[in-house]
């Protein structure tokens, strides 16, 4: 049978406890992007009573997934991560599986959307398909697929779980609905806080490069006003030494290491530059202090000193005895 991969890779759960109620689940949908951090796992079916301690607590999401299915642990996850261990009989990736399952079980696994599964999913599609997958493959997919936000999501939404043909196998229970439903409120505000975070940034950076556009061009005017106040320098002082010489153009222009072709324009540019000075208000004087305050006062004249008189010595007189 065809294992092409689905679009999303599907998340799997993790192990179910005998005495759960029955869980039924949903076509391989991948995490939507609230997801964040998976729910963790419980024991598999090596541990049932653990999963059903889990289930009875009604702790979490989580515990939920434990419940559903025989959670695979890392080192499971990550044989089947190699291709070397992938190549066995039965070693699908997860994609893989889930494509198998939809084909194999559409009413559960091909809806098009997550559906609750039934407690110990596992048992049954390895009791329905013998030898197509092994049961590390389906515990790494089933973890994956019931950790995912899309199926929290529909156990958090959904009343019953479904079996493989999809018929109602029992109500989910109460701790496990509030605890999924705690789960995706969790995921979707470090998502909104991380989505925060990031227009932030963006704001951040965007105001940063707006200001040092705003230095760069403050600085290239700072230098081409100071250019221009420089030349106008220039040729002021070029204009006041040929107003005072006795040389002739040529000898002036060796001189002062100007074009004697460029000599007349400079000059005439000069003369304009003076005559718009010459037409500009005068700049007011800077006061002086004592122009603020009043007349100064004469250096002494602030009356007697406040210690009284002193001796000779330089020391204040000793205070009268009483």
């Amino acid at each position: 049978m065809s294992e092409t991969t689905p679009n999303a890779e599907p998340a799997a759960p993790a192990a179910t406890a005998p005495g759960a109620p029955a869980q039924t689940g949903a076509l391989p949908v991948a995490a939507t992007a609230e997801t964040t951090t998976p729910v963790p796992a419980a024991a598999d079916d090596h541990a049932p009573a653990a999963a059903e301690e889990a289930d009875a607590a009604g702790a979490v999401a989580q515990a939920d997934a434990a419940a559903d299915n025989d959670a695979a642990d890392p080192a499971a996850e990550a044989d089947a991560a190699d291709p070397a261990t992938a190549a066995g009989p039965g070693n699908l990736s997860p994609a893989a599986c889930a494509a198998l399952l939809a084909e194999r079980f559409p009413a559960l696994f091909g809806a098009g959307r997550a559906l609750p599964l039934k407690l110990r999913i596992q048992a049954d599609i390895q009791a329905r398909a013998p030898g197509v997958v092994n049961r590390k493959s389906l515990s790494i997919f089933l973890h994956r697929y019931t950790t995912s936000t899309a199926y929290l999501k529909a156990l958090a939404s959904q009343p019953q779980r479904l079996d493989l043909d999809g018929a109602a196998a029992g109500e989910v229970a109460e701790e496990h609905r509030t605890a999924a439903a705690a789960e995706v409120e969790r995921r979707r505000a470090l998502f909104d806080g991380r989505r925060a975070a990031e227009r932030e940034a963006q704001r951040a950076a965007a105001e940063q490069q707006r200001r040092a556009r705003t230095a760069q061009q403050s600085a290239r005017h700072a230098a081409q006003d100071h250019a221009e106040a420089e030349a106008r320098r220039q040729r002021a002082t070029l204009l006041r030494a040929f107003e005072a010489t006795t040389l002739t153009p040529a000898n002036f222009c060796a001189l002062k290491g100007v074009p004697l072709a460029d000599l007349d324009a400079q000059l005439a540019q000069a003369r304009q530059e003076r005559e718009q000075r010459a037409q500009e208000p005068p700049r007011p004087e800077r006061q002086r202090p004592q122009e603020r305050g009043g007349a100064a006062h004469p250096r002494g004249a602030h009356g007697p000193r406040r210690d009284g008189p002193r001796s000779p010595q330089g020391k204040p007189p000793p205070k009268p005895s009483r």
